[in-house]
């Protein structure tokens, strides 16, 4: 398992244009590391994310031409691209301020823990800009519903740790660490056939492209890719056994 901290807490974890591609990076290379099998991301002091600096990221954006706003913008989508592709799962464990920037690094994730403290928001419409950043139009109707999105992108208003577990946003609530329970869930996934997970993460991700005589058929090939790992034999023969399958991810 492998942590990522957001460590900036007297500014509430702020992103700015080094940390973007830091994190881009981080996730790209994910791909080749096999000894990693599941990321859980946290904030430091008490808070996720407030989001983009201001004064390190939206205060130069104002000054820049339109080619190099174009240069950052794609840049940060392609985090959210990295974050997507890589086969390890992303757990985000998220308390306090979950804002903008933030917001998008936890929906990004494949699965979300939330201190009941926690508030999230995707605040672009406050500073001028359209909510369809770094994928939120694409994503979070997915998460919540496209009613629900369209009213959080609109107004940029904070949704509740409540209101994000009872859309779905939050997979669970805590009243304590939500960097423990995060933790406790990564321990039990690596635990499974982590090969497996991460061939059901691409399908989740290719199949919103997809027909459904598509998305079988994709379906189809990874199963039979799957049947032929070390790991479906080892579960077959500890059932035959009685026992609990050890899974190695290969």
């Amino acid at each position: 398992m492998a942590f990522v901290t957001l460590n900036r807490p007297e500014r509430k974890n702020p992103l700015t244009f080094e940390s973007y591609a830091e994190l881009r990076d981080l996730f790209r290379d994910l791909n080749y590391a096999n000894d990693v099998h599941a990321v859980v991301i946290t904030g430091a002091g008490g808070n996720f994310s407030s989001g983009g600096d201001v004064h390190e990221i939206i205060g130069p954006l104002v000054e820049m031409d339109m080619v190099s706003l174009m240069q950052f913008t794609r840049m940060t989508g392609d985090l959210v691209k990295a974050m997507r592709g890589c086969p390890q799962i992303i757990i985000s464990a998220v308390e306090g301020i979950c804002a903008g920037a933030g917001a998008i690094i936890a929906m990004a994730s494949d699965l979300r823990y939330a201190a009941n403290n926690t508030k999230t928001g995707f605040l672009f419409v406050r500073v001028g800009l359209a909510g369809c950043d770094m994928g939120a139009c694409s994503i979070l109707p997915r998460l919540i519903g496209q009613g629900r999105a369209a009213e959080l992108l609109f107004s940029g208003r904070m949704m509740t740790a409540q209101e994000g577990h009872n859309w779905g946003f939050y997979n669970e609530l805590v009243d304590g660490s939500a960097l423990d329970l995060a933790s406790a869930r990564a321990r039990k996934f690596i635990a499974g056939p982590t090969f497996a997970h991460g061939m059901t993460k691409t399908m989740l991700n290719q199949e919103w492209n997809m027909g459904l005589d598509q998305a079988i058929e994709a379906e189809a090939q990874a199963q039979a890719i799957c049947m032929q790992t070390k790991d479906f034999e080892r579960a077959y023969k500890a059932f035959v056994a009685k026992g609990v399958p050890e899974f190695e991810g290969n």
